[in-house]
């Protein structure tokens, strides 16, 4: 059994999605994170940077925080969604990275500077607006001729989609990027996503 330590936010989405796919059962602890349950002595006990999402293994005392270790963690656990030979495997590890690095905190970025920060400052929201749309240009490159970003369905996959799911709020749109629209439009379509959208509840 994993307990899930999660909130409604891409990052906490990515480890939903992913124990929906690998078919693990587990617990939701929600850490509301505009109530600052985050800085609790009992989740810092968890993570200690304060950080959603966190995982603690029953079957085997493992605790483990960051959406991207956590990915790690799962694929090898259950032996799903990573490749295990060096040429897929680094590929996978390779756009995963790309994620946690450039498309979460961009994106990340975006979001704060558009929509939370007190003073709208025009020159942070041109300068994340205008990397983020570099970046679904990438990522619209690299499913030029591929359905997911990798040979097969991954955890990179996983670690994106909910970043670029999140268009509409940041007032943008996918219609430059015909690639990465489609690969929305089929990521939306996978029950186990459509289900770790929805966590917690």
């Amino acid at each position: 059994m994993i307990d899930l330590y999660t909130f409604t936010t891409p990052n906490g989405r990515k480890a939903s999605i992913m124990l929906e796919e690998v078919e693990l059962s587990y617990n939701v602890h929600t850490i509301d994170i505009t109530k600052n349950d985050q800085f609790t002595p009992e989740f810092i006990a968890i993570n200690p940077n304060s950080k959603i999402p966190a995982i603690v293994d029953q079957d085997t005392g493992i605790t483990v925080f960051e959406s991207g270790a956590i990915l790690i963690y799962l694929a090898k656990k259950t032996g799903k969604l990573l490749p295990t030979s060096d040429k897929e495997h680094f590929q996978v590890l390779s756009w995963l990275m790309l994620q946690m690095g450039s498309v979460g905190p961009m994106l990340g970025q975006l979001n704060h500077f558009k929509k939370y920060a007190p003073e709208k400052i025009p020159y942070a929201i041109e300068r994340y607006e205008k990397e983020t749309l570099r970046l679904y240009s990438v990522l619209d490159g690299q499913l030029q001729n591929r359905d997911f970003l990798c040979d097969d369905y991954s955890i990179a996959d996983i670690a994106t989609y909910p970043w670029i799911a999140i268009y509409n709020f940041q007032g943008l749109t996918l219609d430059a990027h015909p690639n990465l629209k489609r690969w929305v439009e089929t990521m939306q379509q996978r029950p186990a996503v459509a289900r770790g959208m929805a966590v917690p509840g």
